[in-house]
């Protein structure tokens, strides 16, 4: 089953939440606004799954690619899923690109990487610029799918960072909808027929330039960088000026002193972890760094307490992908027309309501989010999904051989598509996201997230390559597929997948149970709390005490030996103070 959170610095730490919901992100309306923004990377995200999916419709570009894709079956396919391919190898580059040079400056090489995907593709000759384009184009796009939530996850509050997180899932459904409506209209530039201008697809190709470029301005003029990336870094005084500054107070604020303490001592603790466990790369050289990058990317797998973690934001990302919400988004007009929508211009149009129900519904995800809990929500919104899929095959499957006469039942199937896209707005769209962002710890968090964005990507380009030709085989058959995933997908959150509403990132080792730290790392944890006023805030320092002293009874070491022990404490000030110096700069 399903671990769950224990009490102890949760307990104590609830005492000192905000409110949650609405509220909440009024409350915290600073933090929210900076969200909204950084969230820009979602709408690019989203914007470009939903554009190609009406441009491939267009007379014009058919034309332009000599036809390449014009049909459903394995080009089509390849021509959609490219994308997804270069942003699966996006993701996996941004797990050490995110911890070496910040994540401000991680989303500017994005957007850059992603403007000249763009152009490439606007200056389309043939298929093969739209291969090259939408390659490169994908690298900064699963870049910016793996940043953003990461970023607003470590600049929010732990009482709205699932609402926040969420932002990033609203975005993409606003940037999906916006794109599917932009196809619609530009649809009709120079006629429908072989006169189509060219127009009609590089205006929906190229507009997606200026969110891109919007956001990678902001980063580099106005946007605060992660405290979580500040504490990385060493600059401790940098880090709780910005919690401050976050949560429009003053560096005196006990919420605000806590918060930060909560970061350092995670911080510490994996310092001194990581000496212990790699003694012989502690040189501070690139040899040395990138060996220990390589055996904590082993680690996800080969250690219990990271495996479940990786398990579970892999397996989450797997559901999502193929409960099919991508398979509509890059496949809706063809799917509508195989369900009776016969016209081009009826199947677009039927396309960008999908938009328009996807965003709305995303919208009670973000302000509910850390009131209903993860594991409610995703099991509600599978059932649901679940149930449309098998709706629409057996309509399908009943009437596919006359649509003409039997109107009415295809647009019982378009109807029962659009409620499965309220399903996943309100469920696996944001809340995916927000699990794959909370479950890693502060040291493996940029790799565990690039691991959970790499699943989702690759699993992304498995349907889009797929569902074209499955499509081509068998409409109803698809459905069917998708209904029977996403049921199974239904049994494993309920069984496996931990709820996590409502806790700091810092207290996920909670979660997944403190059981599964090793007694010496339990009691070397609380001591690094103790030494740095952490307990004493939340009045647990006697218990601390009390537990250290039953630790040493038991053999246990609270300290490390040797010179690890040393370095470990020389980089503590007393309560909490602090330092400007980076607490990591001997490594």
């Amino acid at each position: 089953m399903a671990p769950t959170a224990g009490n102890g610095l949760s307990s104590k730490r609830a005492e000192y939440a905000g409110r949650s919901g609405i509220k909440g992100l009024l409350d915290n309306g600073h933090t929210t606004a900076i969200a909204f923004f950084a969230s820009l990377g979602g709408l690019v995200y989203g914007y470009n799954q939903g554009m190609f999916a009406q441009v491939l419709t267009m007379k014009s570009f058919i034309i332009k690619t000599q036809g390449y894709a014009a049909t459903t079956g394995i080009g089509q396919g390849l021509l959609t899923s490219i994308l997804e391919l270069g942003a699966w190898v996006g993701t996996l580059l941004n797990g050490y690109l995110a911890d070496s040079v910040g994540r401000r400056a991680t989303t500017m090489i994005a957007v850059v990487v992603f403007c000249v995907g763009v152009i490439v593709q606007a200056c389309t000759e043939n298929k093969s610029y739209v291969f090259g384009g939408r390659f490169v184009t994908g690298l900064g796009v699963g870049s910016l799918s793996m940043i953003v939530p990461l970023y607003n996850a470590e600049l929010a509050p732990p009482e709205v960072r699932g609402s926040l997180v969420a932002v990033q899932q609203l975005s993409i459904t606003f940037g999906i909808m916006v794109s599917f409506w932009i196809g619609y209209g530009t649809n009709y530039i120079g006629g429908t027929g072989d006169g189509q201008s060219n127009a009609a697809w590089l205006i929906p190709v190229c507009i997606q330039i200026v969110p891109a470029v919007v956001l990678g301005a902001g980063m580099l003029l106005f946007m605060p960088q992660s405290p979580r990336h500040l504490i990385n870094k060493g600059l401790e005084e940098e880090c709780l000026q910005t919690l401050a500054m976050l949560r429009r107070s003053n560096t005196d604020d006990i919420a605000v002193r806590i918060e930060f303490l909560e970061v350092k001592a995670m911080r510490l603790f994996e310092i001194e972890t990581s000496r212990r466990k790699y003694p012989q790369w502690q040189d501070g050289s690139f040899s040395s760094r990138f060996n220990m990058t390589l055996a904590d990317y082993k680690s996800l797998v080969t250690n219990k307490s990271l495996f479940k973690r990786t398990a579970t934001a892999c397996l989450i990302m797997l559901f999502q992908q193929w409960n099919g919400i991508n398979a509509i988004n890059y496949y809706a007009p063809y799917i509508f027309k195989g369900i009776g929508l016969t016209g081009n211009t009826e199947s677009l149009l039927a396309t960008g309501v999908v938009g328009i129900v996807e965003f709305v519904f995303t919208i009670p995800a973000v302000l509910w989010v850390d009131r209903v809990g993860r594991k409610k929500l995703l099991i509600a919104g599978a059932i649901g999904m679940a149930t449309c899929h098998f709706i629409v095959a057996g309509i399908i499957g009943a009437f596919h051989t006359d649509w003409p006469a039997h109107r009415s039942g295809g647009w019982a199937a378009v109807v029962f598509v659009w409620i499965y896209v309220i399903n996943f707005a309100y469920s696996w769209g944001p809340v995916a996201w927000i699990v794959t962002s909370e479950v890693f710890p502060l040291s493996m968090r940029a790799k565990g997230v690039s691991i959970g964005g790499s699943s989702n990507w690759l699993n992304n380009f498995a349907v889009a390559i797929s569902t074209s030709p499955f499509l081509s085989a068998s409409n109803w058959g698809a459905f069917i597929f998708f209904g029977c995933i996403t049921t199974i997908g239904v049994f494993y959150v309920w069984l496996f997948v931990p709820e996590t509403k409502g806790l700091t990132l810092e207290e996920m080792d909670e979660v997944f149970g403190s059981t599964g730290i090793a007694a010496e790392d339990h009691a070397l944890k609380h001591r690094i709390e103790s030494e740095i006023g952490l307990l004493a805030l939340l009045g647990e320092e006697s218990e601390s005490q009390i537990e250290t002293e039953k630790a040493g009874e038991e053999g246990v070491p609270t300290a490390l030996n040797g010179d690890s022990a040393a370095n470990g404490n020389a980089s503590r000030n007393e309560n909490a103070t602090p330092s400007k110096s980076a607490t990591n700069h001997e490594e």
